[in-house]
This record gives structure tokens, C-alpha cells and sequence, in this order.
């Protein structure tokens, strides 16, 4: 059984006369006449009556339009399915992100905006650090992530710098250090800190370490956390001072007080991060058709 003698079926079927079908289809009559005889051989009955003025269905006819109807719907829908998906329209994007990039507005935006234009596409949004993040790129578990350089020479990934933004100097709050607006990264030397593991983020920690070394100390690190919203809530614990990106004051930690960098300004890097043969997909494509939209925006002010 062919789908156009389905589609053939029921144009005669609704019309009720095989001549008035044949011009619907753009067929002569009698090659419709003999692709319906066909149908019935293979189906092993009559599907319809024929009628001094036209035609009408037979019960087994009847039974056949119903299921035609649905068939030829879901070839139709499937198609249509086939075309999206092809223009990156359907489908699923799985989003990695490390802990402080949901509070920078650029990613929700981004998240938000890719949404809006694309409202058949599931999103899935995980949280790892750069390095887990980087392999469940590599091991097709994330299709993008936003991160913090470096993540190493891996041909196989395309790494893009996206913006930079301030870091900030969290102190507890009622740290003497906190009357002033601005300080230099050499008031923090006798201070403990609170601060995340090296593997986490290797290269803004070496940025941080490199800072305060030029400054003339090294910092004193007395507690580590992996989640930087938890560097935050250690510092409002009065456990110590830290340096974090100025989109953690997005947080609303009580009992911290920001203050900015004085000379040696440090800056946090964020970066997208995707396969290289990503590219080719269609719906990887426009997401980062988006993102490139919503950082030329940024730039423009």
C-alpha cells in the first residue's frame, strides 16, 4: 500500500466523483480509476459503490478514510517535524554553566531570549566546574558551556571569550576594611581568605594568586569551597575576606560588604565553550546565533 493511493482514496472519497477528484489531484480519470482498483486488490474488497452520479464509500471504505486520514496526518506532521528540526527548531539543548555565571545577566538573558525564539526546543541546564564541564563537552553530555579560562589547547573544542567583568573585594560585614569605597589588594595581606580549590578554576585562581603577589604578599587561604555562592556565605560567616566577580553581589548574602579593587584591577573572564563540529547542527547554530546578538547588544551599550 502507497501513500498516494491513500492520498488518492480519500480525494475521491471526499469529492464522491472520480472526475471531480481527478482534477483536484491534477490526474487524468482513468489512471485515477486504476490506482483506486489497485487499492482495493490490496486492501481485498470494494471501497466504494459506484453510483449513477458519482461514487460513495462502502463500510470497509468508511473504516479505510478514517485510518488513511490519521496516516496521511502523520506523514504530513512528521515531515514538518523532519523540516524544523533541520532549521534547529526542535530538538533539546543541553546548557552547562559554572556556579557564578546564572548571576552574571548575560546568561539568563541569553537563556531567556534563545527560549522566547525557539519555544519547541527543551533546555537542560547543569552546574559542574570548568574542568567537568570542558569533558562533558568533549563527551557529548553538554552541547555548550559558559566557563572561565583556560581550558587547554583541545582542537576538538571552540572556545570563545564572551565579556570580562570587575572583581570585587567581599569583606564581612563591619570589617574595618569596609569604611573605605576602594581598596588596594595589599590591605587584604594579613586577612585570611576564603577562597575555591585550584582545579576548579586554575586560571582565575591564578590570576587571584598572581595579583596578590604583585601586591607584595600571598594570600593566606584558611577554607576552600568549590561553589563560589558559598565563598559568599562564608564571608558573611566572618570566616574571612575574599575576591570574587562583581555579579556575585547578585546573591544578597547578608552580612557582606563589597568594595572595589584600588590599582591591580583583576578581571573575571567568562567564555563559551562548544565541540567544533557543533556547528553543524542546526539548533547549536542558531543558540549561538543568539548569544553572538545578545554580546553585540552588551558592546553597543
Amino acid at each position: 500500500m502507497e501513500l498516494r493511493h491513500l492520498r488518492y482514496f480519500v480525494a475521491v472519497a471526499d469529492e464522491c466523483h472520480f472526475t471531480r477528484a481527478a482534477e483536484r489531484l491534477g490526474i487524468g480519470q482513468p489512471p485515477l480509476s486504476q490506482q483506486i482498483q489497485a487499492l482495493e486488490r490490496e486492501v481485498g474488497t470494494k471501497l466504494f459503490k459506484r453510483l449513477p452520479r458519482g461514487v460513495a464509500l462502502t463500510d470497509a471504505g468508511q473504516s479505510l478514510l478514517d485510518d488513511a486520514r490519521t496516516i496521511l496526518a502523520d506523514v504530513a506532521r512528521a515531515g514538518d517535524h523532519a523540516r524544523r528540526a533541520a532549521r534547529g527548531e526542535l530538538g533539546r539543548v543541553r546548557i552547562g554553566m559554572i556556579n557564578s555565571a546564572p548571576f552574571h545577566p548575560f546568561v539568563p538573558r541569553v537563556i531567556r531570549e534563545f527560549g522566547q525564539r525557539y519555544p519547541q526546543i527543551a533546555l537542560s541546564l547543569e552546574e559542574k566546574s570548568t574542568p567537568a564541564l570542558a569533558a562533558a563537552v568533549l563527551d557529548e553530555q553538554v552541547d555548550v558551556a559558559f566557563v572561565r579560562p583556560p581550558l587547554g589547547d583541545d582542537e576538538r573544542l571552540t572556545v570563545q571569550a564572551l565579556f570580562d567583568e570587575e572583581v570585587l573585594i567581599a569583606l564581612p560585614q563591619g570589617h574595618p576594611l569596609a569604611e573605605y569605597l576602594s581598596l588596594p589588594l595589599d590591605a587584604l595581606a594579613a586577612e585570611p581568605f576564603v577562597l575555591f580549590p585550584r582545579p576548579v578554576g586554575a586560571g582565575f585562581y591564578d590570576d587571584i594568586i598572581s595579583a596578590c603577589q604583585r601586591s607584595g604578599f600571598s594570600p593566606r587561604i584558611v577554607q576552600e569551597t568549590s561553589q563560589i555562592t558559598s565563598i559568599v556565605n562564608l564571608v558573611a560567616a566572618g570566616l574571612g575576606v575574599s575576591v570574587v566577580p562583581a555579579s556575585m553581589q547578585q546573591v544578597h548574602s547578608e552580612g557582606v560588604t563589597y568594595r572595589s579593587i584600588f590599582g591591580d584591577r583583576l578581571k573575571a573572564r567568562m567564555c563559551l565553550v562548544h565541540r567544533r563540529d557543533e556547528v553543524d547542527s542546526a539548533t547549536i547554530s542558531n543558540l549561538l546565533g543568539v548569544i553572538e546578538e545578545v554580546r553585540n547588544r552588551a558592546l553597543t551599550g
